[in-house]
């Protein structure tokens, strides 16, 4: 599978915000977005003027970097997204959240999406008593997700546990860190999913 293997703190930079994709440094003074956030590259400190085509790409760039996802399997969410019910761009993001690699980080058993989508291709998580190793596999309503037995023996997943034992989790996962699993209570509604994109903007980007 094809995946961006390059500096990931160059596409905070790029985008003009925090993405939070290297977990506990992006909350240090190590993070690069602090130090120069400004774009990179040579004219990355000039004003540019940015087009409404512009503004599209950004958010849809920004949505696309901040979940892991490549081009062609963020355009076949939109399409899913466009041909359900409800708003499309809201509808988006809640496939995007929806993710078993996303909930997986947002229960708190990882310190990045980048860290959980590694942890579940690794096969170290059950959903619902079955092995599942495919990131993009798509939660839903009462699911129950559980490290394996055998991997609660790992010394980097009790690392990582420890680490994030004071980490929020969002209302609508029940964890239960004692035993490492979660459920899915309910998929969000847009207005709880905190991630900094205009939804709005990528649907017209798509409806060009």
């Amino acid at each position: 599978m094809a995946k961006y293997t390059g500096p990931v703190c160059k596409l905070c930079r790029r985008e003009g915000t925090k993405l939070y994709l290297k977990g506990d440094r992006c909350y240090s003074n190590k993070c690069a977005f602090e130090r120069r956030s400004y774009a990179p590259g040579q004219h990355g400190r000039g004003r540019i003027k940015v087009s409404e085509y512009g503004l599209q790409l950004r958010e849809k760039q920004k949505a696309r970097r901040i979940y892991g996802v490549l081009e062609k399997q963020f355009r076949g969410y939109y399409k899913e997204a466009a041909k359900g019910y409800g708003v499309t761009g809201e509808v988006l993001i809640q496939i995007l959240e929806s993710r078993l690699d996303n909930m997986v980080f947002k229960a708190g058993f990882a310190q990045s999406r980048s860290q959980a989508r590694q942890l579940v291709r690794h096969g170290h998580f059950l959903v619902n008593g079955r092995k599942v190793d495919v990131p993009s596999y798509r939660l839903k309503q009462e699911d129950e997700v559980a490290l394996r037995h055998k991997s609660k023996s790992s010394v980097l997943l009790k690392e990582i546990a420890e680490s994030l034992e004071d980490r929020m989790v969002p209302e609508w996962l029940d964890v239960n860190k004692t035993e490492m699993k979660f459920r899915v209570v309910r998929i969000p509604e847009r207005s709880e999913i905190d991630i900094p994109v205009e939804e709005q903007l990528i649907v017209e980007r798509y409806s060009r």
